[in-house]
């Protein structure tokens, strides 16, 4: 094993896949002159020329576009955007076109491409710059959609990504290029739409996805201290969800919360619920417990954003409610 940031995951992930297939490539702003925005295709200018890491101008429309019409053709293209916020002005390329493309050309032609960049909050970016999209990807069929949570899942996920023959949602954090985990030294693949319990724990499931996991690693560390055992699951794939992996924890916990960044109405967690209350109600104790964003656009305001965003004592206090403690 050996250690690296989760932007050297990223880039090493996309640069496996572009050593052994010429028909992958990399587009979007800032991705080659520059290193990318975040330096995660730091190197691969270098390595795999202009032809393959390609610089584009401010056009999120253009480029997704671009990126479609390649796929259709045969090429297995990386668009990375600069934020998943900025990907709001390409959204038509990517439901309308990648997504629906291979129904509406009766199996003829598949979209193998991968659209990545970061997600959800990252300090204080103002309210258009703090968004998380996840459930608006994956509520549209034909799209799948990844968030990975560290560094390993990271590579892992990206290099399964790359190779699908169906548009890919990889969403990221910008509060998540340091981060610093394990790798193998040699190749490995993470399948797609399999969760991963990251803890066991007997008395309460907490489900959660992306950098807000953390908070939940935190919770369950400081509730394990006073004789509260978590099973913490990351989801790492949205859709497809494994809700069999939830609903087996489930219905050994008998209890269940849901952590997720992103605004209260109509989002992953409220999915999550249907599902295990349609699979495991009876074997419910306590009802389920969701936490999510407050119900506003994200502040700026440092004070404002620290209120805004969930945290551990919204996860202590959840599960004690669960547990009825």
């Amino acid at each position: 094993m050996r250690t690296i940031q989760f932007r050297e995951a990223v880039a090493e992930a996309m640069s496996e896949e572009m050593r052994t297939d010429d028909s992958i490539y990399l587009m979007g702003e800032e991705v080659a002159e520059y290193n990318g925005a975040y330096k995660a295709s730091k190197g691969m200018l270098d390595e795999f020329g202009p032809d393959r890491v390609i610089d584009t101008p401010i056009a999120e429309l253009g480029f997704a576009g671009i990126g479609v019409g390649s796929a259709m053709g045969g090429n297995r293209p990386i668009i990375e955007f600069m934020t998943f916020n900025f990907a709001l002005v390409g959204i038509d390329q990517i439901i309308n076109n990648a997504a629906k493309m291979r129904q509406m050309s009766g199996g003829q032609l598949n979209i193998p491409i991968v659209f990545r960049g970061p997600t959800a909050s990252a300090g204080q970016l103002g309210a258009t710059h703090s968004q998380a999209f996840e459930s608006w990807f994956a509520n549209c069929p034909g799209l799948k959609v990844v968030i990975p949570s560290n560094v390993y899942d990271a590579k892992g996920l990206l290099k399964a990504a790359i190779r699908d023959d169906d548009p890919v949602i990889f969403m990221e954090s910008e509060q998540m290029y340091g981060d610093k985990g394990d790798v193998p030294e040699g190749e490995y693949t993470i399948p797609l739409g399999v969760a991963d319990i990251k803890r066991e724990g007997t008395d309460v499931t907490i489900v959660s996805f992306g950098k807000i996991i953390k908070e939940a690693y935190k919770a369950a560390d400081e509730l394990a201290a006073e004789g509260i055992s978590c099973e913490v699951i990351d989801l790492r794939t949205i859709r497809p969800m494994d809700s069999a992996a939830i609903i087996k924890s489930v219905k050994k916990t008998n209890r269940l919360v849901i952590l997720e960044e992103a605004w209260p109405f109509g989002n992953v967690s409220t999915e999550i619920v249907y599902q295990v209350q349609a699979e495991a109600f009876d074997y419910l104790d306590a009802p389920i417990q969701k936490i999510n964003t407050a119900d506003t656009p994200a502040p700026y305001s440092p004070v404002l954003l620290e209120e805004w965003l969930p945290n551990k004592n919204d996860v202590i206090k959840a599960v004690k409610k669960v547990m009825y403690k």
